[in-house]
């Protein structure tokens, strides 16, 4: 397959990601659009490195995948615990660190 196929697959996935978090109210919702839009970026690089005959955009992209792990544990972390005070995780309901 050529370069644009793999750029035009993750323009799409990214334009999804984009859509769903600027239109969810769910802050859920709102986590996985973020998470398209990073496997948006990972199919970008993978694309790249496969191009270039590259190891560096693999290595590159194991390593945001982890990271991407790690942003999603802490998300729904936080999640889950401003759900317990305020029984509720809307968006735009959550005004929990304003002072």
């Amino acid at each position: 397959m050529p370069l644009q196929a793999y750029l035009l697959l993750a323009a799409v996935v990214f334009a999804i990601g984009l859509f769903g978090v600027l239109t969810r109210r769910n802050a859920v919702g709102i986590l996985l659009g973020i998470e398209l839009m990073l496997n948006a970026v990972n199919i970008n690089l993978v694309a790249f490195a496969r191009f270039r005959a590259d190891v560096g955009g693999l290595v590159f992209t194991m390593f945001t995948i982890a990271i991407t792990v790690a942003e999603i544990a802490v998300g729904l972390a936080l999640v889950i615990a401003i759900f317990r005070i305020r029984r509720t995780i809307e968006a735009d309901h959550l005004d929990l660190l304003r002072g």
